[in-house]
């Protein structure tokens, strides 16, 4: 398998793709026509059947968790899009929203329906300015055109969809701290159970689920289940967008079956830059535990990347080449996920603030070998013990460079500096290209 697949970016060339007029001469909203015309449990099960998982890193079966929500008690019910991407190296949702904001509309349309949901949000990261207003534009044109608001399309089923720009935290990215910022409240993690299917904004049945999953779903219902599962592996069906960046020729999305392997998208993306070789890559950013070139054969799908020791996530593929200092770079890791702990919880309050700590003494040549022992032991007291999921990826990658490049941690012990640079003070290295 060496061939991408355009399905999700298949639009995103298109002249002024962002467009409601653009969009519906691509085909767009007649999977909505087709989903209205059958009853909304129907739906559903379609979307179980693909097997399609969620595309924001947990890879949690979409139509599964639809399918939590209680029986209609007669109040309300929500859909949340959770657009606060956030995670170091993952840039895929921000550019399908820019190119194509109504395949996400459309997406949580359809979605809404299936789960009987009259009032969606789409939670966006503040400081993307210019999607929030593309989006908001986006969704003006689908109000206008009757798509949203009373009677879409004509039916019985009416929905409000409101774009709500965040603040910017990245812990926000956690569904129910996103639910909390959502309703007005700071953004921290709520205790589980309840999930959000049972109690989410507002107290009320809500589903959460990542841009690409959502945009994802208008394909499935014009399409089928089977042309779906038709791509990907067994377990992990479907296509996704794989986001390149670091040191590679040509950054950027590259949209393929699940299962392809970083050897294969690399060879698409030009390998890494000229004169230099691949030393390490992350396969779902900067939460999950580091590859080396080793993995470079390792099925690009859910369950194969967890079987060889860390997680496909949101696919975030960032890539660093022997010039890079990788005490440097995890060092930079943790000080953003200390800064980014939101304090609810002791373990990932004090042990971010620590791994902090500990790796910019050891960067800055003033380290000791018991600290290597140090780095190894706080993890165990955060992985497992924090609030929510940030506590658990925070250490992935200090862990995992520990079992790959040890000897470079002895080296900046042992040498009191960077071995990257002989002659740059701690202030002012640079890394030579």
């Amino acid at each position: 398998m060496t061939a991408l697949m355009p399905v999700l970016t298949s639009r995103w060339a298109n002249e002024r793709s962002w467009t409601l007029e653009a969009y519906q001469a691509a085909g767009g909203y007649q999977a909505l026509a087709k989903a209205l015309t059958m009853p909304p449990e129907e739906v559903l099960n379609l979307v179980k059947e693909s097997g399609l998982r969620g595309r924001g890193g947990a890879g949690f079966p979409a139509g599964m968790k639809w399918s939590f929500l209680p029986k209609p008690d007669g109040g309300p019910r929500y859909l949340v899009v959770n657009a606060d991407e956030s995670e170091p190296g993952t840039c895929k949702d921000v550019p399908l929203m820019m190119a194509d904001p109504h395949g996400l509309i459309e997406g949580a349309i359809i979605t809404s329906y299936a789960i009987g949901c009259h009032s969606a949000f789409i939670y966006l990261r503040g400081e993307v300015v210019h999607v929030y207003r593309r989006l908001l534009a986006a969704v003006r044109e689908a109000r206008q055109a009757g798509l949203l608001g009373e009677s879409v399309l004509g039916s019985d089923f009416s929905l409000e969809l409101t774009v709500h720009a965040g603040a910017g935290a990245y812990i926000c990215g956690e569904e129910t701290a996103l639910l909390d910022s959502l309703e007005g409240r700071r953004g921290q993690p709520r205790l589980k159970p309840p999930f959000p299917a049972v109690a989410g904004l507002y107290a009320r049945p809500t589903v959460v689920n990542n841009v690409e999953s959502i945009a994802s779903v208008p394909w499935i219902v014009d399409k089928g289940a089977d042309w779906w599962k038709s791509f990907g592996t067994e377990t992990s069906t479907g296509v996704a967008i794989f986001s390149l960046s670091g040191h590679v020729a040509r950054p950027g999305q590259y949209e393929a079956p699940l299962g392809i392997t970083m050897r294969q998208l690399l060879d698409l993306a030009g390998g890494i830059r000229p004169g230099h070789e691949l030393k390490f890559w992350t396969p779902g950013g900067s939460s999950t535990p580091m590859f080396t070139a080793a993995q470079l054969d390792v099925p690009l799908d859910y369950n194969s990347v967890s079987a060889a020791g860390s997680m496909l996530g949101t696919r975030a593929l960032q890539c660093f080449d022997e010039t890079t200092c990788v005490v440097r770079a995890v060092s930079r890791w943790m000080d953003f996920y200390a800064h980014e702990s939101c304090g609810k919880c002791t373990p990932c309050r004090e042990g971010t603030f620590w791994l902090r700590a500990v790796m910019r003494r050891i960067e800055a040549g003033q380290g000791k070998m018991e600290d290597l022992q140090i780095l190894e032991d706080i993890p165990k007291s955060i992985v497992g013990r924090a609030f929510c999921p940030l506590g658990d990826g925070a250490p992935s990658s200090l862990v995992s460079s520990l079992r790959f490049f040890r000897d470079e941690y002895v080296q900046h012990i042992e040498l009191g500096r960077c071995p990257y640079d002989h002659t740059a003070s701690y202030l002012f290295q640079v890394v030579t290209p």
